[in-house]
């Protein structure tokens, strides 16, 4: 089957746009410009059309806590979102840290993942313990503890020496125990105004800086999750300088928001890294428009109204994020000038790619057509009754954006079209 994409727009520089039409068979893109008949045609009217975005930080839920989430839910959600490739988080029950259970998960994925989705696999045992998993058999893409630190500096140095020598990466929730002292938001301002306890940056930033003379020494590849603060990018700017091999990702809530931001004692605001100061902020969007932080990630963290009802004590981390990403970065960075539509593209799409070895996607002749549509013209609230992912944890509902997905395609396959 052929399918013709016509009256496109894609980016070329900064923000300029010209109209592309693509031809599309066997999930490559075989023409571009002048168009032969086709199966199909869908008249884009001059949309956005761009490569699937990446994202490389996410939480499946599967299997363990399907009440929040599945492994099809997440990805029909993010193909909502216009992500075409997704990277689930170990943090599951059970834990994916043996080769049986890592596949079992992959076959979940073969089965029932509607976008390419690939699975990390934890660094030690349990995700807590300091036995390392056996990196070699498992054979994932990355590692990682996602949700808590590698407490044990020997502990992340053998991790690192091995990552290196299989050259898979090893992607860090820097987060030092010894610093949290039951924190549930920012050490601030705003904590003490509601009276609750608060989470230091140095919690974060203390074993960012352990980590990257860790990386120097074993020369792997050192990936920083979630960066939330202003000492966070010094040190990871601290460590390209020496030439370490460090990349890092922020998601779209620590660069949109901060403490500030938070109106009451309502888990709604409640993740983990937390929304920080407002210096913290314009930190995190320096260092990505100077190179410091490659990529945006969105740590999509689906929970159930039970879970999140309530303050911030007692209530779990995390907010959902894969439906919404583009259009919030789009609306609150590329129409307000700070990132160009070209810019905000590499952040979500090629970079992951590349820093991962990820198959990524291109509007060129024998690309692969995982493709999506972006509608830049038109202003619409986030509505939580149209989510796919099966929780509305986030305080962005409501807000109205520019930039929501009209269309998905994976490998030349429509898996997601938004209704006429």
């Amino acid at each position: 089957m052929k399918l013709n994409l016509i009256n496109g727009k894609r980016v070329t520089k900064g923000n300029e746009l010209e109209l592309i039409s693509i031809g599309i068979e066997n999930g490559i893109i075989t023409e571009i410009g002048t168009l032969s008949d086709a199966d199909q045609t869908i008249d884009l009217q001059g949309k956005l059309l761009t490569p699937g975005l990446v994202d490389v930080h996410l939480h499946l839920r599967e299997p363990g806590f399907t009440d929040k989430e599945t492994i099809k839910t997440g990805s029909m959600a993010a193909a909502r979102g216009g992500v075409t490739t997704i990277c689930a988080m170990p943090n599951t029950n059970p834990v994916p840290d043996t080769k049986v259970i890592y596949d079992d998960i992959v076959g979940i994925i073969n089965r029932d993942a509607v976008v390419n989705t690939y699975q990390y696999a934890p660094i030690t045992m349990g995700l807590r313990s300091d036995e390392l998993v056996d990196m070699e058999a498992i054979n994932a893409f990355a590692y990682t503890n996602d949700g808590v630190g590698v407490q044990t500096a020997g502990t992340m140095y053998l991790a690192m020496k091995e990552a290196a020598r299989l050259n898979k990466p090893i992607v860090a929730h820097t987060e030092d125990d010894s610093l949290l002292f039951g924190g549930v938001m920012h050490e601030g301002r705003k904590n003490k105004e509601l009276g609750l306890p608060g989470i230091m940056g140095i919690a974060e930033s203390s074993q960012i800086a352990r980590d990257i003379l860790l990386a120097k020494e074993t020369g792997v590849h050192y990936h920083v999750c979630h960066v939330s603060s202003k000492e966070s990018v010094s040190a990871i700017r601290w460590g390209k300088s020496m030439g370490v091999n460090v990349t890092a990702e922020v998601a779209p809530h620590h660069l949109i928001l901060c403490e500030d931001d938070i109106t009451e004692n309502d888990s709604k605001f409640k993740m983990n890294p937390p929304l920080r100061s407002k210096e913290d902020r314009e930190a995190l969007i320096e260092g990505v428009l100077d190179g410091t932080i490659e990529i945006i990630a969105t740590d999509h963290a689906p929970h159930t109204k039970e879970d999140k009802a309530g303050g911030f004590m007692g209530t779990p981390f995390g907010i959902v994020g894969i439906e919404t990403s583009f259009a919030l970065i789009y609306t609150h960075f590329v129409r307000t000038g700070i990132f160009t539509l070209e810019e905000t593209v590499k952040y979500m799409s090629s970079a992951p790619a590349e820093l991962f070895n990820l198959p990524g996607s291109s509007l060129e002749l024998g690309s692969v057509a995982d493709l999506v549509v972006f509608d830049l013209e038109l202003e619409e609230a986030i509505d939580q009754s149209e989510y796919l992912s099966k929780s509305d944890n986030t305080m962005f509902n409501g807000e109205k954006v520019y930039g929501m997905c009209d269309l998905c395609l994976v490998n030349g396959e429509i898996v997601w079209r938004k209704e006429a």
